[in-house]
Order: C-alpha cells, then structure tokens, then sequence
C-alpha cells in the first residue's frame, strides 16, 4: 500500500520576502503544485541571516509544529534549513539547490567563505540524517557522504508563464529600444557570485562592432521576466558558481538565446538546443564572439522542448515519490531511519 503522505510540513530560511518576489519563488511554486496535487503542505519560513540564534527560535517553533500539527512528512527546502528539523522524529527529505552544498561565496570577493565551508559540511552533516536527500543537478551529487543517493529533481518551470511572445509586442510592453540588439542579464548586479562586470565587459567588447545594449533583469516581479526574456536577443550567464539556473531555463522554455560560461546543468540543459553557445571558457573575449555569432543569426533558439519535463506538476509528482519512499524507509527501520 503506498504511503503517499497527507500532510507535509515545509521548512526553509529562503521563503520569498522582497516586495518584487525575491529569488526563492520556486520554492513557493512547489508548494502550490504540490498542494495541487493532493497534499497538504504547511510552510514554516525563518529569517537565518547566519545568526545561531535565529536557528535556535526556528528548532524550537518547529518542534512545536511537529508535536502539534499531525505531520507525516518533514521537507526542508535548503540544507541550512534542516538545521531547524534534526534529529527528526518524522521521516525527513532535505531538497538541496546550490551554495548550500557548493560552499557560499564572499558576497564581493567571490571566493568561498569560511562560514561558506561551514555551510557545506553542516549541510553534509544533515543529508546523513535525512531520509531522502534532492540535490538540483547532477553535478552536485559528488559532494554528498558515501552511501547517500540523492535524486537529481530540478526546480520546476511555469511554462504557461515563460512562453514565447513576438518580439515587438513584448518590447514595447517592457518600453525598450526596437532599433539594436539587447541582451539580458539576469541576477543582482553586486553579487560577486553571478559576475554583471563580466557580463558588461563582454557587451561592451562587442558594443564597438555592432550596436547592442546590456539589459538588467533585477529587482522586478518575476511575471515580468517573460516580457524581457522575449523582447531580447539573447540571454548571457556568467555565474561563477550555480546549481541549476533557474534564469537559463526559464530562458530556453521562451525560446530565447542562450550564451553562458560552463557553469551548473548548464551544458546539460542546451545539449539538445539549436540557437544559443556553450563557451568554452570565461575570457570577455569568448562571449562576446558568441554573443556576436548568435545575434547575427538573428534568430530565436529552438529551445523549449529541452525544459518541457520540467513542468511545475511533473516536478511536484517526482517530489511527492520522494516523500513516498521516505515514509516508507523510516517506517522500515522502525522510525529509525536516519541515515549512519
């Protein structure tokens, strides 16, 4: 008999909270979809900010959820967020998604932090008393403890939101030039991490070749990412450190072309694409002659089908075959199947 869980209780320090929608809005979409297909989710969000003591405040509410609120199931979006589930009385599912397996960057300097090595083997620490462990991407999955066999569940995608859209149409709803080749940059501009001062030395090389502008996508509500992914070019990715890029595949799934360093799933997610470039390395010099050969094509990537699996309520239902095999692992042992 399956043990498709009833009740799950959501845990994360990643809730969105920025007026425009933050950057974890996929982790709000997961639970909507997950909700959408029969499962009733709760989520209790904490503000982290790398203090003890807000973590202590979170083990101490959760705890108080877990005896209280009839729960089958544990889910903790983020590795530092299990910190405020463990040791868990309830099977547990710990989804991972990038720095918080990889080791966080310095915010400026870009190079791993000691509280960022921190981060990553206190994330290692939870998997190994976890039930079942997500990791984002294939990639990832090295990082983990022996034995710890983690499902690579990407997050998922709003295809009915990111779709194409004629080109004109969607720049005039975004109020942006019609007469030169615009390429979008997606990602806080002062994040070391995602390297804006490489993405507009490279505009900048190809700028004294061809008339072509930087566009910032930053600091707007994500229903309005579709409108600027469809009224450029191109998309250029410059991360120094990903899991699973949300912005490449919401990217892909609108047709739009994508250059980008090697970096994340990235040259897994454009292996079966026509129209975008997988540079080679992370030189001004190499993306900008991608960018240059792309926007000369001058046409749309043939890209969506490559993130068609993604779909949000296909997600959910690999999500909830996780929660299934969980409830029946912790059952086996007896409600100790925690992870050695």
């Amino acid at each position: 008999m399956s043990a498709r869980p009833n009740r799950v209780l959501m845990v994360t320090c990643e809730w969105p909270r920025d007026t425009w929608g933050g950057t974890a809005h996929f982790i709000v979409r997961q639970a909507e979809f997950v909700r959408a297909a029969g499962v009733e989710v709760h989520v209790h969000d904490f503000v982290g900010a790398r203090d003890p003591r807000n973590y202590l405040r979170a083990w101490m509410d959760v705890r108080r959820r877990i005896r209280t609120g009839r729960y089958d199931l544990v889910h903790a979006q983020f590795g530092q967020s299990a910190l405020a589930a463990i040791p868990c009385p309830l099977p547990l599912v710990i989804t991972l998604r990038g720095d918080d397996l990889l080791g966080a960057l310095h915010d400026t300097e870009g190079h791993v932090t000691p509280v960022g090595r921190l981060l990553s083997l206190v994330t290692r620490f939870a998997t190994r008393r976890a039930d079942e462990v997500i990791v984002v991407a294939e990639h990832m999955k090295h990082l983990l403890a022996r034995g710890i066999d983690a499902e690579v569940i990407p997050s998922g995608l709003n295809l009915d939101l990111f779709q194409p859209m004629p080109q004109q149409e969607a720049r005039r709803a975004a109020e942006l030039p019609l007469d030169k080749k615009l390429v979008l940059f997606v990602g806080a501009p002062d994040l070391a991490r995602k390297r804006y001062g490489l993405a507009r030395d490279a505009v900048n090389l190809l700028a004294q070749r061809m008339p072509v502008e930087l566009v910032l996508g930053w600091g707007v509500p994500h229903s309005r990412m579709p409108v600027l992914m469809n009224a450029c070019d191109a998309l250029i990715f410059t991360s120094l450190q990903e899991g699973s890029p949300n912005a490449v595949k919401e990217a892909l799934a609108c047709n739009l072309p994508v250059v980008s360093v090697p970096v994340g799933d990235v040259a897994e997610r454009m292996k079966d694409v026509t129209g975008g470039e997988l540079c080679a390395d992370d030189k001004p010099e190499t993306l900008a002659a991608a960018l240059e050969r792309v926007l000369h094509r001058g046409t749309r990537a043939v890209s969506r089908h490559a993130v068609a699996n993604l779909a949000e309520h296909m997600i959910a239902e690999r999500v909830i075959d996780v929660y299934t095999r969980a409830i029946e692992r912790h059952a086996n042992h007896n409600g100790n199947g925690k992870r050695a």
